[in-house]
């Protein structure tokens, strides 16, 4: 079970506001006590109205939820936008409010990503450093989809060839898993940190070594 549909699957079982211990969660989801304690703390931490203590048990007060949701990645990316906008510009208690919803939506990202950070954190980047890096996203996708390769000329003056292979939101920003063919390895770059795109002539193809199982089994 993934680790978000794990905390959904906690939610609805706390949402009868009765108290539940942790051995029993942890007996009907198949997982270790340490790992609903750990839930417990990411879902307290999201602004879940979570209560209880370990050897005690867990129960949740009243409060507004939502089904889930599978949402595309230029759905997030308008909701990052939005977040982002309002955190920024807004008087305290809808920047208090932005803050705590995006929380809420980092602590149920998947969590399957090869070698994640953690959160950067919404108050971290400014709104106009991580609108800079939108208006990227649309060529880096075409050019996953079409295996074109890209020279990108980074902030600070320098450029690479890529091929681009994947896209990742971080909950504050995007990145960009490339193989570049200036450095002859796997990199992963920020698309907020990309100040120019030329598109180069010619495609690629998935060669041994340059693909993305090969970053994944790589250790």
């Amino acid at each position: 079970m993934k680790r978000s549909d794990r905390l959904y699957a906690l939610i609805q079982i706390l949402k009868d506001g009765a108290l539940h211990r942790a051995e029993d969660m942890a007996r009907d989801l198949g997982v270790s006590v340490r790992t609903i304690y750990r839930d417990m703390d990411t879902l307290a931490a999201s602004g879940i109205p979570v209560e209880g203590e370990r050897g005690v048990g867990y129960s949740a007060r009243a409060a507004i939820t939502l089904p889930p949701l599978n949402l595309t990645e230029d759905e997030l990316e308008a909701l990052h936008l939005g977040l982002a906008a309002v955190g920024h510009g807004a008087e305290a208690d809808l920047k208090a409010a932005a803050e705590s919803l995006s929380a809420k939506i980092d602590a149920v990202l998947p969590e399957d990503r090869h070698g994640a950070p953690k959160s950067f954190g919404f108050a971290v980047y400014p709104f106009a450093d991580a609108a800079f890096g939108f208006r990227h996203l649309g060529t880096l996708r075409g050019a996953i989809r079409n295996r074109q390769k890209l020279r990108l000329h980074m902030q600070g003056g320098s450029a690479r060839d890529v091929r681009p292979l994947k896209l990742d939101y971080w909950g504050r920003v995007w990145t960009c898993l490339v193989w570049c063919d200036t450095s002859g390895g796997f990199t992963m770059l920020r698309a907020d940190q990309i100040d120019r795109i030329d598109i180069l002539p010619g495609l690629f193809v998935d060669e041994p070594g340059k693909r993305i199982e090969d970053y994944v089994a790589s250790p």
